[in-house]
């Protein structure tokens, strides 16, 4: 039997190998889960009551787009958060923005664009990127985001060849998994480029809401105020971190009108809509802050417990935003397995969420720590952590 040769050189997805690499040993104390982004934080306290209330329309067939009222919440949640006017007509609600960061090349990459279009994104990356290009037959460029380049892929030094044939560019900010937040000049230059190159930008903005000290520029903000053909911007938004919400796959996608339209018509043939309970917790979630402010005080609090226990490392660098550390290490692969046969912390080699480019792969030399765990549980994991690798 024939199998398609487009996903052959994918590697297997990060936590699968991460299995093979550790789970063979036993843990050398209790186990602190570190790897996946899960939040163990509290869900807002109102969404049994919402969901009980709503519990009938799970007999309905829900709305491919959304329904009329978590749109309108979205897109005043928006215009709160970013001063953007969206209207809710440039919305579609996503199960999970991984649906739409992956459905982004199926819906808006063209079959050519001055010969093999090119997909950028930096390196490392949510490793969905790159097999949704590889899905439309599209070049995936990999663009170093090192400490050389402040962890953010440097789109502008790369040559017009390759740009002339760059029809998406992905960009994370905050960003997974360095924690660095694009700055407003930065996304300025970046959309100047995609007007110059006539790519559109598709920005993953799912850990807007946990920041350090500043709320993070949004790429619609941005946009907005330089009069940027909205064609060119598309951005995406999840409850998963925002209201520690990730089991309901909730998010949504907001674009051009033309963009939006194909989402929308690509999701009516083969997408999964949102049943109408879950579109009624979401739409309570987007209209209300309470909940999301208590949320960024816990990770504040867990910024500084980071700061303090790996203060006088080397190269350390708490994370402005999001809630992933990015800490350097020899070898990702051995500081994982050390962690977890002499301590029980669980991380993921950063080499797992980065391609090899050059004979070099910009991960291998770091770990990601998802700080996730209830405070004092975290506290323990990278106390435990920097006694077994940095001291």
């Amino acid at each position: 039997m024939a199998f398609p040769e487009r996903f052959s050189n994918l590697p297997e997805y990060a936590f699968p190998r991460l299995r093979k690499l550790i789970d063979a040993h036993p843990p050398g104390g209790e186990p602190v889960a570190m790897t996946i982004g899960e939040p163990r934080h509290a869900m807002p306290p109102f969404v049994a009551d919402v969901l009980n209330a709503h519990l009938s329309e799970f007999l309905l067939y829900p709305p491919n787009e959304g329904a009329p009222e978590l749109l309108s919440a979205i897109s005043q949640w928006i215009a709160r958060r970013y001063g953007a006017d969206v209207a809710p007509d440039r919305i579609m609600a996503l199960n999970g923005t991984r649906e739409g960061l992956f459905d982004a090349c199926l819906a808006l990459c063209p079959e050519e664009k001055s010969g093999r279009p090119a997909v950028l994104m930096p390196n490392p990356f949510y490793q969905p990127y790159a097999a949704a290009a590889l899905s439309v037959w599209a070049e995936p460029v990999f663009v170093p985001a090192t400490a050389a380049t402040g962890f953010l892929p440097d789109y502008e030094s790369l040559p017009p060849a390759i740009l002339n044939r760059t029809a998406l560019v992905y960009l994370c900010s905050p960003a997974n998994p360095q924690g660095v937040v694009a700055p407003r000049a930065y996304l300025e230059r970046l959309l100047g480029l995609a007007d110059r190159y006539g790519f559109t930008l598709l920005s993953d903005e799912c850990y807007s809401e946990i920041w350090r000290s500043a709320p993070p520029t949004g790429a619609l903000d941005v946009a907005a105020r330089m009069g940027t053909d909205p064609e060119r911007v598309a951005v995406f938004h999840s409850l998963s971190k925002r209201s520690n919400l990730a089991g309901l796959r909730s998010g949504f996608v907001a674009g051009g009108p033309e963009a939006i339209r194909r989402f929308r018509q690509l999701r009516a043939y083969g997408g999964a809509p949102l049943p109408l309970p879950i579109q009624r917790v979401s739409a309570r979630a987007w209209s209300d802050e309470a909940h999301v402010e208590e949320n960024r005080a816990l990770y504040q609090e867990k910024f500084r417990i980071a700061d303090e226990v790996f203060a006088g490392i080397q190269g350390y660098q708490g994370p402005e935003g999001g809630f992933f550390l990015w800490l350097p290490v020899e070898d990702g692969e051995q500081a994982a397995l050390k962690a977890w046969r002499e301590t029980g912390v669980r991380v993921l080699p950063g080499a797992y969420l980065a391609r090899e480019v050059a004979g070099d792969n910009p991960g291998k030399g770091y770990i990601r720590v998802a700080m996730v765990a209830p405070k004092e549980e975290m506290r323990q994991g990278l106390t435990r952590l920097r006694d077994c690798i940095y001291r």
